[in-house]
């Protein structure tokens, strides 16, 4: 049904674009960074364990956040329907719809989280299998994992509620959550992974960041469902009678293609890792203790982790371009939602431009040595990380512009250029390079590269196009 213009909620979209975009981006920047720079104190805090624990635990993480990805950040994709659908409901003054919207979203989160928990328990072992052949290294990201799944309902339900407050413009709920969880999972880490004799607690190693993870999950969502329970009165999502079946498959219908492509990207980024782990199998590193030292699989989790603190980053600002661009289709101004959506892409290829150049140019090594203890790890990283770190400006373009076809509704094309992508250039030229032609990890992250390329092109060209405007929700 259309909206008259005199009808809708013009408040977040009637103000100057790049002022708009860094107020909603921000507050989810620090967020999220926030939740990336505790992955990285995983990597620091594992860097002290003794060696070739460390790295092998650095090694055995990036599997284990891929394939956690992957049942977790599946259902998490339940985000991408709730924030488009509850941005229009809220610029269309539907505020009781936009309610109903987050109440099915998380009574599918917390349905749908509990069977992936279980198919998780049943098929991870073997799926670590495939991508990780060092045994050391195997047998720490089972625990590892094993605790992550005990948080994918937890997770699951923080995104779908984070994706409402995204969608009414209060992207700073999700900061306070997530700065609170996150202190929590610091302290978790540290008591857990070392122990602690004097509050009695054993040393787990390497899997108690696990445990920490799964604790601060659950504390998270329940900052998140207090301040949902403060918006009862306007948006009342706590009836019973707003679970719909048609709604809720409405919401479905623009998250499982987000679904999907979390899903390729997982399975396509895994079978990268195992690109890495075929690497350290032929060659067969041995550290001083006559170990097998998993260096390139080490260094792959470190670059990762290093690109995490972008990806997220990129993802704030897409998300926010998100709700502005849906909040315009929803209000009939789609030349406006094509406006935010360039304005982000402008301010993306700045920021992450500078982002790059300290990354790559100015402080590479310092960074390297940082984040890793091993002289072995450290010279492998190097150069994939400064290759990397050139093209973050191209990272962001293609994350912003994604998010924004997200929040359009575009979402069955999101998924399948990442299909695309993933498995006919990512993969591929990742093996060859880095396997066929001997190469070593500096030809498989090649591939990397031409996948970011690939994907801004890509991207850039759907956004350009403008069929996105059209689509009616």
């Amino acid at each position: 049904m259309a909206t008259a213009t005199a009808d809708v909620n013009l408040e977040l979209i009637s103000g100057p674009p790049y002022r708009t975009i860094l107020r909603l981006a921000m507050p989810t920047v620090i967020a999220m960074l926030s939740q990336s720079l505790v992955n990285e104190i995983d990597v620091v805090f594992f860097s002290h364990l003794p060696h070739p624990e460390d790295s092998n635990a650095q090694a055995a993480l990036l599997p284990s956040l891929l394939l956690v990805w992957l049942f977790g950040g599946s259902l998490s994709a339940i985000s991408v329907g709730t924030q488009a659908y509850t941005a229009r409901r809220y610029a269309e003054r539907r505020y009781e719809a936009a309610g109903a919207v987050l109440a099915n979203a998380a009574f599918f989160c917390v349905a749908g989280g509990i069977v992936l928990s279980i198919i998780g328990f049943l098929t991870i072992d073997s799926l670590l299998n495939i991508m990780l052949p060092v045994p050391e290294a195997h047998d720490i990201a089972l625990s590892y994992s094993h605790w992550r799944l005990l948080g994918v309902v937890s997770m699951g339900m923080t995104m779908a509620v984070k994706a409402f407050f995204d969608g009414i413009g209060k992207t700073w709920v999700h900061l306070v959550s997530a700065l609170v969880m996150n202190f929590f999972n610091v302290l978790f880490c540290w008591l857990f992974i070392f122990g602690n004799s004097a509050l009695g607690i054993k040393a787990m190693g390497a899997p108690g960041a696990g445990a920490a993870a799964f604790m601060a999950t659950w504390i998270g969502l329940g900052i998140m469902l207090f301040y949902a329970a403060r918006e009862r009165t306007k948006y009342q999502p706590v009836r019973w009678s707003n679970i719909s079946r048609s709604l809720t498959w409405d919401i479905l219908k623009l998250s499982i293609p987000a679904a999907i492509a979390t899903i390729v990207m997982m399975v396509g980024f895994g079978l990268f890792t195992k690109v890495a782990g075929k690497l350290d199998a032929a060659e067969a590193l041995l550290s001083v203790t006559g170990e097998r030292e998993a260096v390139n699989g080490a260094a792959t989790t470190d670059i990762v982790a290093l690109l995490k603190l972008t990806f997220t980053a990129c993802l704030a600002f897409g998300t926010a371009t998100a709700t502005l661009v849906a909040q315009s289709l929803a209000a009939k101004r789609p030349d406006d939602a094509s406006r935010f959506g360039w304005a982000s892409v402008r301010l993306g290829l700045v920021l992450f431009g500078f982002v790059g150049l300290f990354e790559g140019v100015i402080f590479p090594r310092q960074i390297v040595h940082f984040i890793s203890d091993s002289d072995s790890v450290r010279n492998a990283a190097l150069m994939p990380m400064k290759m990397m770190a050139w093209v973050t400006p191209i990272i962001a373009v293609a994350m912003i512009l994604s998010e924004a076809l997200f929040g359009a509704g575009n979402t069955k094309f999101v998924a399948a250029a990442q299909f695309c992508l993933v498995f006919f250039l990512l993969v591929p030229l990742a093996w060859v390079l880095g396997v066929t032609t001997h190469n070593g990890l500096t030809g498989m992250w090649i591939g990397a590269v031409a996948y970011a390329i690939g994907a801004s092109i890509v991207m850039t060209a759907k956004f350009k196009g403008g069929a996105w405007k059209s689509i009616k929700l």
